[in-house]
């Protein structure tokens, strides 16, 4: 399948900071590629990269085979960018916004009013299209956005965390456009802070840390690699679960790992091994609060890759 965009050895770095170190991605035609790291991990830069924003310090970027820096020009043709905040005027209507990208894009007027009126439909936003943008909700805002980036009809587009502070319903709202338009045959690479819109929205993952690949796969094949099954006991306090993790760890029942007052177990065989932890911890007088199995997420494969949890994602890269 011919490769939509390809980086290799892409190195960018930002004082003593190495914001990218020869990382590597390649993204087939009509596919979604997740983008997956803790803060500072380099995604919105390798996005800024891309976009022909930033320009690399060593390695290559190609764009539906256009190098992000000798043909600029008709990378940003190509593309549509939407960033972690929406870049809309909120001094004009939601109409005013899309038809000025429009004539910005070197469409004529006619063309630039048919294609707004198309966009605001396709958003539901066609009845607060007379509306100043700053009279939007959120939803609506980072909305908006996203047709702006679409007035063009980019072959790749790039989202920078997108649903990021949106309530549940806006961020499910977005994801099925997203899906619509892979659907149509655009090609997506996604940074984001959610496991779940990666779980759902993706179909390879590449996980980043301190500017480099460390994990690539789908979600499937990333869970996979924990194991079958986490098995989670919880305890009334940090320090009983501290003890019966060491308990855990000599009876070799998997690899264990302690947050807080929880203890968890990675393991191909959660039913047995849960009922030999319980023995295990009722011989040592640990008696857990509560045991649970469940498949591994997305979230358990950041904290064994990066050993960061999915919440330390808030807020945003400074590089």
């Amino acid at each position: 399948m011919t490769q939509a965009i390809e980086v290799r050895g892409l190195r960018k770095r930002f004082g003593d900071v190495h914001a990218l170190d020869g990382i590597d991605l390649t993204v087939p035609r009509g596919t979604v590629l997740g983008l997956l790291g803790p803060n500072g991990a380099g995604k919105t830069t390798a996005v800024r990269v891309l976009s022909t924003l930033v320009q690399p310090d060593e390695g290559e970027a190609r764009v539906l085979g256009l190098d992000v820096v000798r043909q600029a020009d008709g990378v940003r043709s190509a593309i549509g960018l939407a960033g972690q905040s929406a870049a809309v005027d909120a001094n004009l209507t939601g109409s005013e916004n899309l038809r000025l990208i429009g004539r910005l894009s070197h469409l004529s007027r006619g063309e630039a009013r048919a294609r707004a009126a198309q966009l605001l439909e396709r958003f539901g936003l066609t009845d607060a299209g007379s509306r100043t943008a700053g009279t939007y909700s959120g939803g609506m805002r980072r909305r908006l956005d996203l047709a702006a980036a679409l007035v063009h009809r980019p072959q790749v587009l790039f989202l920078d965390e997108p649903t990021t502070g949106l309530d549940p319903a806006s961020r499910t709202d977005l994801w099925r456009v997203v899906e619509e338009l892979v659907a149509d045959g655009t090609t997506v690479l996604l940074t984001t802070q959610y496991l779940e819109e990666a779980d759902r929205l993706a179909d390879r993952i590449v996980v980043i840390d301190h500017g480099r690949a460390i994990a690539d796969g789908s979600a499937a094949e990333l869970k996979g690699r924990l194991g079958a099954t986490i098995v989670e006991l919880a305890f009334v306090e940090a320090d009983r679960a501290a003890v019966a993790a060491d308990v855990l760890v000599r009876h070799a029942l998997g690899r264990v790992s302690v947050e807080g007052a929880i203890v968890r177990l990675t393991t191909a065989d959660g039913g047995r091994v849960v009922l030999q932890a319980l023995r295990a911890l009722d011989a040592a007088g640990l008696e857990p609060e509560s045991a649970a199995i469940r498949e591994p997420t997305l979230d358990d494969v950041f904290l064994s890759l990066t050993g960061r949890r999915a919440e330390e994602l808030e807020g945003r890269e400074a590089a």
